[in-house]
């Protein structure tokens, strides 16, 4: 994505007025006490084994192949994929095509701290996650020597960013109409202590990502791509420390979510071809129309030249 360098941004040396405030104090324990309430419901109302519903669409982006639009309450991700073409700076050929993600965030996208226009080390860690995640799902070898660029733009982060770039990125590539082995789908999940938040929000990774005081308590993030269809795990990504049973836990919840969002997007991509079937319906009409128009006119041409 091109780089904004009219922008001027603040002081390395800044720091935030959040800082200051009464939240950013908070201890460890205060901090899990807030994020659920007595009837273990958290602050958006949702259960913890309950995910945010899920709004797609496709042809977001006009001059794009294939785009697409998934937006999880707060979390709002666009995605764009284009043209195969030939790998920069390659000397040898390459039996498979190779697929080039990048997962950018918008500067007013994170409550926390403004985003730089400069990629940094999350961004490049998303991208390379994501790329994972699509390589087994895509039929590389219909592309030999070519690659495919998707992009992944994220307006808004409120958790879950690397399954809303994953979900976001898997439609994109469906609406591009590339080769694909099943439809790929994720979920992630938030460990803290012995609760698992599942689709977590922004302040859930939060405190997931802090370390307890305390040692040998599970704490991290979990997000798994599925192939659904095939029961095959696409990605796998974990961020903190958690022992083997709560992996495993976690991991078969994460199976069901995905399972769950499959139905979702196969719903968009069968409106998405009844609208394309539609469309050229319509097309072909028209020109049969502009064919009649020219048939007749050609008809009164060839009398007006006999005449004479």
């Amino acid at each position: 994505m091109p780089i904004d360098y009219r922008r001027f941004n603040g002081p390395e040396d800044s720091v935030s007025y959040k800082q200051y405030t009464k939240n950013f104090l908070k201890s460890y324990e205060e901090l899990c006490n807030e994020l659920i309430d007595e009837n273990e419901h958290r602050k958006d109302g949702r259960a913890l084994d309950e995910a945010r519903t899920m709004y797609a669409r496709t042809n977001m982006i006009s001059q794009a192949k294939g785009s697409s639009y998934v937006e999880l309450k707060k979390t709002k991700v666009v995605c764009s994929v284009f043209d195969p073409r030939e790998i920069p700076n390659k000397n040898e050929f390459s039996p498979l095509g190779q697929i080039y993600c990048e997962v950018k965030f918008a500067p007013f996208s994170c409550p926390r701290k403004r985003r730089a226009l400069v990629p940094d080390a999350e961004e490049k860690d998303l991208s390379l996650s994501l790329k994972k995640a699509l390589e087994p799902a895509v039929c590389r070898y219909a592309f030999p020597n070519y690659q495919i660029d998707v992009f992944v733009y994220i307006l808004e982060h409120d958790g879950a960013c690397l399954a809303g770039a994953i979900n976001a990125a898997g439609l994109a590539l469906a609406n591009a109409a590339v080769p694909m082995y099943d439809t790929i789908t994720a979920c992630s999940i938030a460990v803290i202590e012995d609760k698992l938040y599942v689709d977590p929000t922004e302040e859930e990774e939060y405190v997931a990502n802090m370390t307890p005081a305390k040692e040998g308590i599970n704490h991290g993030i979990i997000t798994v791509a599925m192939l659904s269809t095939l029961e095959q795990v696409a990605g796998f990504t974990q961020l903190g420390s958690m022992d083997g049973t709560c992996v495993i836990n976690a991991t078969e919840i994460l199976q069901k979510e995905c399972q769950n969002i499959v139905p979702i997007i196969h719903q968009i991509l069968v409106k998405d071809v009844i609208h394309n079937i539609d469309l050229s319906e319509k097309l072909e009409k028209e020109a049969k129309l502009r064919e009649a128009a020219l048939n007749e006119n050609m008809e009164e041409w060839k009398k007006l030249l006999s005449a004479d």
